[in-house]
């Protein structure tokens, strides 16, 4: 029964007793950006510059949430989702993270784009005590409860997947000698490491030239040119999409074909392989954690059919072989779920003890047997990778799903 200010009698009865007293009757709990219908959570990705490809996951990520949106939002609220351009620029990340904590008093952030760029925000993030969620950057820094509890990637763990690339070159050509172009920052630095520990003490010898570049510069074509000419016969391209296309046309167009590798972060179809070239691309081979649209084995998979049908209705300008189109819609799903997991206490606080509590749940876009985990001490959501070569249509999967936790040895 509501009395005329809207009060309940089940309220004004815990006023009297004390609210001790009556622990069932927990007052809701807000947090900034909060309030009964509304929850505003906000992001920075690169909708102009070097990496404006990866802008197709905010643009995904927000078409998800309108429809969230529709159907009522989450426990009757709806999302506000506030996506800013950084153009993958530092200084830029820097002040639009700002705005959005200081004037536009986002809830949290959500898969915010970049090794560097998140870098710049870290501890402006935690030392305000913002949940810094989902973020898209696999680097080792974000997985530091201890050192940084205000931060959650998304992106499996980059040296995780060098691994996995190291132990397949080991297996299939164990007298490799391997060249390597990597972009010049954490990203590049986290693939090495892991790519170097999963050979071992073999590393010294198989790596016969190692080159980088920077996001600022025009093309890597005379590093391809540099690393073809050291005779090597495996190529790892550690290289975000536009630099994956150049450096995987270029060596095509000089008739180098080694056996290739291309990151995962850098495997898109539309963003790297389209441009490359299909011929050019043809045999070469990445990880992936999500299902691929355009993989024929999932043509009438329920999980596919009902992507299909939402990016028909709310996602139609993005390109369905884009590999950020079901990235975006995986993070709304994420984040969905998690909102769902806080009920009515939505306070910074209970957002990031929610995250470090997820277990064993799953999108439906995500591989069979992939599941997202997550606990006080392990932030890394996505442990779990397949490999899989380009057949010069399509990226098919081979192989077992492999795990690669960690400060753990990847096992299959």
């Amino acid at each position: 029964m509501t009395g005329r200010n809207g009060w309940t009698v089940g309220a004004l009865a815990a006023l009297a007793f004390g609210f001790a007293a009556t622990p069932a009757l927990a007052q809701k709990q807000y947090g900034p950006g909060v309030t009964d219908t509304e929850i505003k959570i906000g992001t920075t990705t690169p909708y102009s510059g070097p990496a404006s490809a990866y802008s197709a996951g905010a643009i995904s990520a927000t078409a998800y949430f309108t429809m969230i949106n529709e159907q009522g939002g989450v426990t009757g609220r709806k999302i506000n989702f506030i996506s800013l351009d950084d153009a993958y620029s530092p200084p830029k990340t820097v002040e639009q993270v700002r705005r959005l904590v200081e004037s536009d008093e986002v809830l949290f952030l959500v898969n915010p784009v970049g090794t560097a760029t998140n870098m710049a925000v870290l501890k402006y993030l935690n030392q305000k005590k913002v949940p810094h969620l989902f973020i898209g950057s696999g680097a080792t820094i974000f997985n530091d409860p201890e050192h940084h509890p205000w931060t959650m990637s998304w992106t499996p763990h980059y040296a995780s997947e060098g691994e996995i690339y190291a132990r397949y070159v080991l297996s299939v050509k164990p007298d490799a000698r391997i060249a390597i172009l990597s972009q010049n920052d954490d990203l590049g630095r986290d693939y090495l490491l892991g790519f170097k520990r999963g050979l071992g003490d073999k590393a010294s010898t198989m790596i016969v030239s190692s080159l980088t570049y920077n996001t600022t510069d025009p093309t890597v074509d005379s590093q391809v040119v540099s690393l073809k000419a050291s005779g090597a016969d495996v190529f790892l391209i550690v290289t975000v999409p536009k630099f994956s296309a150049q450096a995987i046309r270029k060596a095509y167009d000089i008739d180098w074909h080694p056996l290739e590798f291309v990151i995962s972060v850098g495997s898109s179809i539309a963003g790297a392989i389209r441009p490359a070239g299909f011929e050019a691309a043809k045999g070469i081979i990445s990880a992936a954690y999500q299902k691929d649209p355009a993989d024929p084995q999932w043509k009438d998979d329920p999980a596919m059919l009902a992507w299909n049908a939402w990016m028909d209705k709310y996602n139609p300008h993005v390109d369905r072989s884009d590999y950020y189109a079901p990235y975006g819609y995986n993070i709304g799903f994420a984040v969905v779920e998690l909102l769902k997991q806080c009920g009515d206490d939505l306070t910074r606080e209970n957002v990031m003890r929610q995250a470090a509590n997820l277990k064993n749940f799953r999108s439906e876009m995500l591989l069979p047997g992939i599941t997202i985990n997550t606990s006080p001490d392990d932030y890394f959501p996505i442990e779990q990778m397949q490999l899989m070569k380009f057949n010069g249509e399509v990226w098919e999967l081979f192989g077992d799903i492999i795990t690669g936790e960690i400060g753990h040895e990847a096992s299959h």
